[in-house]
């Protein structure tokens, strides 16, 4: 009996060595990527591509204080510049008045010359009296130090001009400060005052009335409406060369469940991923130009499907 079951466990020890080879050789070969690439006059399509918003901002707060304001409501579209809240601005605008006062008087004083043109006049008759005593010396009308005194005094009333010219550039350096300082407290007070920083839509509140805030504390979030990106990835080794920044394109954006009435919207390649993923495919976003339709509201939003097709 081992004689006989001895060549047929050979034969089936053989047959399960050669199955498991053949099954290592097939899992081991590496995967082949289609043999047969796009042709030159293909069009391509990316893939994964979708809208999303270009700004989409969280407006702060940048001074501590309460909300003493708030001037928008969720949904309104607003205009950079606008004011879209205000911090309790009661001691900044005190304190602007107050440099003004200063700057006004600093101002006042760097003008004022009569300093200057009194010392003019000190030295012209301090000079006068020291010639006339140079005479009466002269004639030996009257000792050496009389007419010595009246000599000393003339240069000091040179002296007094320069101190005078002196004082009007301290003074001048004085209004220059000030109008600084005027400056500083007028922004101050106009960091009190939250400004939409471009033109766009509010999705959000965050901030209420009443409420104390410290900088950074967002108030509403804005969005920008006006414009939007479609972003999408495309594979850019079976397209090499055919996908870059500033290319024409031709993008389709699906705002409804119907797919065979998108809106259609010519733009150019903006962007091209320097970094492929796993699949070989870089990241492209195009921006372009949104709609409004009958009822005044935007047509394309973040999240629509869309499609990025280069001719």
């Amino acid at each position: 009996m081992l004689m006989t079951r001895s060549p047929i466990r050979s034969r089936l020890l053989i047959a399960v060595f050669v199955a498991l080879t053949a099954s290592l050789a097939n899992t081991s070969a590496p995967a082949q990527r289609p043999s047969n690439p796009p042709s030159p006059g293909e069009r391509v399509v990316a893939d994964r591509c979708s809208v999303k918003f270009i700004r989409n901002v969280n407006i702060p707060a940048e001074v501590e204080g309460k909300l003493i304001e708030l001037r928008f409501e969720e949904g309104m579209d607003v205009v950079s510049g606008d004011v879209l809240a205000v911090v309790d601005d009661t001691a900044a605008k005190l304190t602007v008045e107050f440099k003004k006062a200063q700057e006004k008087e600093a101002m006042l004083n760097a003008d004022n010359d009569v300093n200057v043109q009194d010392a003019r006049n000190t030295r012209e008759l301090a000079e006068a009296e020291a010639e006339s005593h140079k005479k009466l010396y002269d004639e030996q009308a009257i000792p050496y130090w009389e007419m010595k005194k009246k000599m000393l005094e003339a240069v000091r009333g040179a002296l007094k001009i320069d101190l005078a010219e002196m004082q009007k550039k301290i003074a001048m350096a004085q209004y220059v400060g000030k109008r600084n300082e005027r400056e500083i407290a007028e922004y101050e007070l106009e960091r009190r005052q939250i400004l939409a920083p471009f033109d766009g839509y509010v999705e959000n509140r965050i901030g209420q009335q009443g409420e104390w805030v410290q900088p950074g504390t967002p108030i509403a979030t804005l969005v920008q409406l006006d414009r939007v990106r479609v972003e999408g990835v495309v594979d850019a080794l079976a397209f090499p060369g055919r996908v870059r920044a500033g290319l024409p394109v031709t993008v389709q954006v699906f705002t409804s469940s119907n797919r065979q009435a998108p809106i259609v919207v010519e733009g150019k390649i903006g962007f091209v991923g320097s970094e492929l993923d796993l699949s070989h495919r870089v990241r492209i976003w195009v921006d372009i130009e949104n709609r409004k339709d009958s009822s005044d509201a935007w047509m394309i939003k973040p999240g629509m499907d869309a499609e990025i097709i280069f001719e």
